[in-house]
């Protein structure tokens, strides 16, 4: 009798065990789950809105992706103490992100942010263009093509790279970042021309471009942020200024600058990401800063395939090539620089 009471517990015991271990085992394979709150797998993906440029400080991995510790992703992930690994790379478009980044994705993986289209849409160039004045410039034609490219051909990338981040990482929460509006009516630059017309037409595009992708991350089951309410008051000019104007290094031209990560975008970002607003205290910042290191170190491996990503940079209308569309255009420039 003694034997078989000693042998059903034994039996019993096994049995608890058993379940204990797959509980956490279940536990640590829910997004979000208590018993998985420390070190959880982070991923960030996407382009330069995403991998900080404009704050001028990024992490020495061996690339030009210009990943900075200032950057949402990076503070979010120290307020929260991920596991980050910081992809996102200036210049990216969307096969770029399927061909360098997603790779970092794995069963694992509990959070993904991703920014994405802007580049493929010709961000850079279709900046480029409305900066010069209206007599040097085709900036209407410009941003027609960029929006039609946004109807026509960005819907159905999106839906293959998106389908390819569930693929890869089935159990992530994946919040979709969207762009935020560059002016509010003002260019006090004195290098560059922008019109209220263009200026109309390039914030028009935006929201064409944080529309389309919302759809699409709706249709994937993502969650998606759109920041312009939030940089409303703080685009180009604004008496606090949340994106670049014309800068110096050019590169960080119209881009969230240090204010614009920290302020900006991540406790618009953490919010759907992580259930709550996150604030980039003191603290935060420094252990982000400390992260540095160690994440450039984490970038190294990836450092042959980010170098295949060209930076898609502003490129100003300096004088020289004013002349030379003035010299197109038969158009006396230094008279007309006088009067302007």
């Amino acid at each position: 009798m003694n034997g078989s009471i000693f042998r059903l517990s034994t039996v019993r015991l096994a049995v608890s065990l058993t379940s204990i271990a797959l509980l956490g085992a279940g536990l640590a394979a829910a997004p979000g789950s208590p018993a998985s709150a420390a070190g959880e797998p982070y991923v960030a993906l996407g382009d330069s809105y995403s991998s900080g440029v404009g704050t001028r400080s990024y992490i020495s991995d061996g690339t030009s992706c210009k990943r900075s510790t200032l950057a949402y992703p990076s503070l979010v992930a120290a307020a929260k103490s991920y596991s980050l690994n910081f992809r996102a790379c200036s210049g990216a478009k969307v096969p770029d992100v399927l061909n360098t980044q997603i790779s970092a994705l794995s069963t694992s993986t509990r959070y993904v942010t991703i920014s994405v289209g802007g580049n493929d849409a010709g961000f850079a160039d279709v900046i480029t263009e409305c900066a010069y004045p209206a007599w040097a410039s085709d900036c209407a034609g410009a941003v027609a093509g960029a929006q039609s490219y946004i109807r026509n051909t960005l819907p159905g990338n999106l839906t293959t790279l998106y389908s390819r981040i569930r693929s890869a990482a089935p159990y992530a929460k994946v919040v979709v970042v969207g762009y935020p509006k560059l002016f509010m009516g003002e260019d006090c630059n004195a290098a560059t021309w922008f019109s209220p017309e263009d200026e109309t037409m390039l914030n028009d595009t935006a929201v064409l471009l944080n529309n389309t992708t919302a759809s699409r991350a709706s249709a994937a089951g993502f969650s998606y942020v759109n920041p312009i309410s939030r940089f409303t008051g703080h685009a180009v000019c604004d008496d606090v200024e949340w994106i670049n104007g014309l800068s110096n290094p050019i590169e960080e031209s119209y881009h969230p600058n240090v204010a614009g990560q920290r302020d900006g975008y991540t406790p618009l970002v953490s919010t759907p990401l992580t259930g709550a607003a996150v604030t980039a205290t003191p603290a935060v910042l420094a252990a982000a800063e400390a992260s540095g290191p160690a994440q450039a170190a984490k970038q190294q491996r990836y450092a042959a395939l980010d170098r295949h990503i060209e930076p898609e940079v502003f490129q100003p209308p300096t004088r020289e090539r004013l002349q030379r569309r003035a010299d197109q255009r038969g158009i006396d420039l230094d008279s007309w620089l006088a009067t302007h």
